[in-house]
């Protein structure tokens, strides 16, 4: 690149904004929701459209007498400065055509943020830091925030919004080249329907529970009914390996022991099971990254990586009390205020990829301390934050996993022990109703089966993970 080479910038498109402002103030209104002044190249002409947007703002008129006398006031101006606000409005042929300059000058503002991002970038490089994920975190992040700030939001028509409510779409299909938008069904059709259809798009959902009731295992039964659905699914795994994650999924689809998969121990029929298995599992669109310590930066990253080269409709993270709080490592003592700002970059990655993230969670030890045991939105560990980010909040509840057989009959010495069942508690649903699931669980096999839509005709594992292709 040439040392004297000018960025790029449009001096002529600069002044017909200006222009158009001063000859016709309302124009202000049309280009307000994406230009800043920042976007100018040049100096005056960057103050004087800093000047008109705050006279807007203050609901002042906007002439050029009333922004001669704002940047006078400012130290703006030197002597030529009126002058040259007589030339905007001479240099203008009308004022009709200011979205069209706008665009102009907002495409050469976001070249010069790409040439000064490429030189960010470089210096990255020159660090050489030894934390190379960290470091191609820190340049995605840079890059993309030039893509979210070249985008031109403002408001849009209703009727654009419920367009893709007219169409009927396929997960397997895009909507008029976009992405897909329909929920990601969980395989159980009870939820689905309190869902309002499956998880959507965007929420941010927490699955939490305390340890070794099946929080890991309900997350991969969703990953399975989704799928099998034909979506693209990719799994945060900071506690599991990827061999451990295949293993429970095989164990999953096959029906076959965990145990037995992992000794090779299996009868002639269970074989043929897991090598069917594997070929089913082996054409699903499912990812999984078992990074461990990873920050929500690195994980947007990556998931933004993969949504861009192979698709993703469906993210999962597990756990996240396992999410390093800081691109360093570094914590400062203060994890509820780390673990709020997790769940807000959370939130907002959701948002950003468009799908739905489904954040398993830890439960604080106040369940095991109360009568009932049964967990409440209080109950989330480290932060109350997450409850007000999340869209979605659902317990698993398993009372067999805190009080023995004895005990239980001394208390309910007329119901039966609720051995291998679980509820499933919507406790928040920012856009449905909140309820209850139950479910009978296969630990064995790794599957929780819907209860409310089993029958005596259909094997009770259809009920599981029957959604398929």
């Amino acid at each position: 690149m040439q040392a004297n080479r000018l960025p790029p910038h449009d001096f002529q498109a600069e002044e017909a904004v200006l222009g158009s402002i001063l000859i016709d103030s309302m124009t202000i209104t049309q280009i307000a929701g994406f230009l800043s002044a920042d976007d100018f190249y040049r100096e005056i002409n960057r103050q004087c459209f800093e000047v008109c947007y705050d006279l807007f703002e203050r609901d002042e008129a906007i002439n050029q007498i009333t922004v001669t006398h704002e940047m006078e006031n400012r130290g703006m101006l030197d002597d030529e400065g009126p002058g040259y606000l007589s030339h905007l409005v001479t240099v203008t042929p009308t004022s009709v055509h200011i979205k069209h300059y706008a665009n102009l000058v907002h495409r050469t503002a976001t070249m010069r943020r790409l040439i000064d991002t490429a030189i960010d970038i470089a210096d990255i490089g020159y660090q050489d830091n030894p934390d190379v994920d960290d470091a191609l975190s820190t340049a995605e992040d840079a890059l993309f925030g030039i893509r979210q700030g070249s985008q031109n939001r403002d408001f849009v028509p209703l009727a654009d919004s419920l367009v893709p409510y007219l169409e009927e779409s396929s997960p397997l299909d895009q909507v008029d080249g976009q992405q897909d938008t329909s929920p990601i069904v969980t395989g159980y059709q009870r939820l689905d329907n309190l869902l309002v259809g499956g998880l959507q798009r965007s929420d941010m959902v927490v699955l939490a529970a305390r340890p070794s009731v099946g929080k890991s295992m309900m997350g991969l039964n969703f990953t399975l009914s989704a799928a099998k659905a034909g979506y693209k699914v990719g799994i945060f795994s900071l506690e599991m390996g990827r061999e451990q994650i295949a293993a429970r999924l095989l164990a999953a689809q096959s029906r076959v022991n965990h145990q037995k998969i992992r000794s090779r121990i299996q009868s002639p029929s269970e074989e043929e099971r897991v090598v069917n298995s594997i070929g089913l599992l082996s054409d699903l669109t499912i990812y999984v990254d078992d990074t461990p310590f990873q920050t929500v930066a690195e994980m947007r990253g990556k998931a933004r990586r993969l949504q861009m080269t192979h698709g993703l409709d469906f993210l999962i993270v597990d756990y996240m009390q396992l999410i390093n709080g800081g691109s360093s490592g570094r914590r400062d003592g203060n994890r509820a205020q780390e673990v709020s700002e997790i769940s807000r970059q959370m939130k907002g990655m959701a948002r950003d990829l468009k799908i739905p993230v489904l954040a398993i969670s830890q439960l604080s030890r106040a369940v095991e301390h109360r009568t009932s045991h049964r967990p409440m939105l209080s109950d989330l560990r480290e932060s109350g934050s997450i409850e007000q980010d999340a869209d979605v909040v659902m317990f698993i509840h398993r009372e067999e996993k805190f009080t023995t057989e004895e005990e239980w009959n001394k208390s309910h010495p007329t119901e039966p022990f609720p051995r291998d069942r679980a509820t499933l508690i919507i406790a928040k649903h920012r856009n449905g109703p909140t309820d209850e699931v139950e479910m009978k669980v296969r630990d064995a096999v790794g599957i929780f089966e819907e209860l409310s839509y089993q029958t005596q005709d259909a094997p009770s594992y259809v009920s599981g993970l029957g959604v398929g292709r």
